[in-house]
C-alpha cells in the first residue's frame, strides 16, 4: 500500500482530504499555536479542532502565521447542538463565528472551514436534523466546503435527511473497532475518521503491539497510526511534542499477519477510552 504524508482520501463530494490529521483536543492554550505550527512544519496539512476544545482561534492563528496558503490546509471543527436554538436562522450565527475563528484567510477571501461536523448525536432526532439543516445552509453559503458527523451510530446516520455526511469521526483503534458502523459507512461511501488512534497511550504495554513494534523497528504509536491507515481510516493522532514521530509511518508496512494479530485485540465498547452513548435515541 503506497502511502505518504501527502496522501489524501477522496470524500464522496469529490474533495481530497489529507488522510493523516493532527488533533488538538486538550491542547493547552499556551501550547496550541506552537504545537499546530510544529505539525504544519513537519508536513501535516489537516488539523482537527472543535468549539468544545476552545482553541479554534489558536488553530486559526497558527494557520495564519504559517507560510502556507490557506488553500493548502484542511481545517475541521465541530459543534454540539444548543437546545435553546429552535431554527436554522438561530443556529447559523454560532457556526459562522467558529468559521471566522478557525478559517482566517490571509489572502483576503471569504473565511471557510474545510469540514464542519456535528460533534455527537446526543441531541435526539429532531435536534440532529435541525443542526444538519443548518449545516447544509452553511455549506450553501460557502462557509463550509464539506459537512459531516462525529460519534454517530448506524441508526443516527440512517435517519438523517438531506445531504449524505462526508465523514463520520469516531473513536477507532485496535481495542475499539466499531465494526458495524465502519462497515455501514464503507457501504455508503462515508469516510471513517479515527480519533484516539493512539488509545491515549493507555495500551502501549500490550504484548501484541510490543511484538509488532519490535518486528518493525517502530514505536507502538507508529504501529497504531500505521494500522489505522492500512484499515482505510483517517487517523487524528494528538500530541504536543511527538508530531514528527506520529507522522513517520510511511517507510514500513504491516504484514497481513501483523494486521490480523492487531485486529484480534478488539474489545468492543469495553475498549473505548472516550466512551459515548451510541444507543442514544
Amino acid at each position: 500500500m503506497s502511502l505518504t504524508l501527502q496522501s489524501t482520501t477522496k470524500l464522496h463530494t469529490g474533495t481530497q482530504m489529507p488522510t493523516l490529521g493532527y488533533g488538538v483536543y486538550l491542547s493547552e492554550r499556551d501550547k496550541c499555536v506552537k504545537s499546530v505550527s510544529k505539525a504544519l512544519e513537519v508536513g501535516y496539512r489537516h488539523v482537527d479542532c472543535a468549539q468544545y476544545y476552545e482553541n479554534e482561534d489558536l488553530v486559526g492563528e497558527a494557520s495564519t502565521l504559517s507560510s502556507l496558503p490557506r488553500s493548502s490546509l484542511f481545517l475541521t471543527t465541530k459543534t454540539f447542538y444548543n437546545s435553546s436554538q429552535k431554527t436554522v436562522e438561530e443556529i447559523l450565527p454560532g457556526l459562522i463565528e467558529s468559521v471566522k475563528k478557525i478559517g482566517k484567510n490571509k489572502e483576503g477571501e471569504k473565511e471557510y472551514v474545510d469540514l464542519f461536523l456535528i460533534h455527537a448525536p446526543t441531541c435526539g432526532p429532531e435536534g440532529r436534523q435541525l443542526l444538519w439543516d443548518a449545516f447544509q445552509e452553511l455549506k450553501k453559503q460557502g462557509y463550509a466546503k464539506d459537512i459531516g458527523v462525529s460519534n454517530f451510530g448506524v441508526k443516527h446516520l440512517q435517519t438523517l435527511k438531506g445531504e449524505k455526511p462526508a465523514v463520520n469521526q469516531t473513536e477507532l483503534h485496535p481495542f475499539c473497532q466499531q465494526r458495524e458502523v465502519v462497515d455501514y459507512c464503507r457501504e455508503q461511501g462515508i469516510v471513517m475518521q479515527a480519533y484516539c488512534p493512539l488509545v491515549r497511550n493507555s495500551r502501549s504495554d500490550d504484548p501484541v503491539l510490543q511484538k509488532v513494534a519490535k518486528e518493525t523497528g517502530k514505536s507502538v504509536t507508529q504501529v497504531l497510526v500505521r494500522w489505522s491507515l492500512q484499515k482505510g481510516f483517517s487517523p487524528l493522532p494528538k500530541s504536543d511534542t511527538h508530531q514528527a514521530e506520529n507522522a513517520d509511518v510511511y517507510d514500513f508496512e504491516l504484514t497481513q499477519a501483523q494486521m490480523s494479530a492487531i485486529d484480534g485485540l478488539d474489545e468492543g465498547a469495553k475498549g473505548a477510552v472516550a466512551p459515548h452513548n451510541p444507543d442514544c435515541p
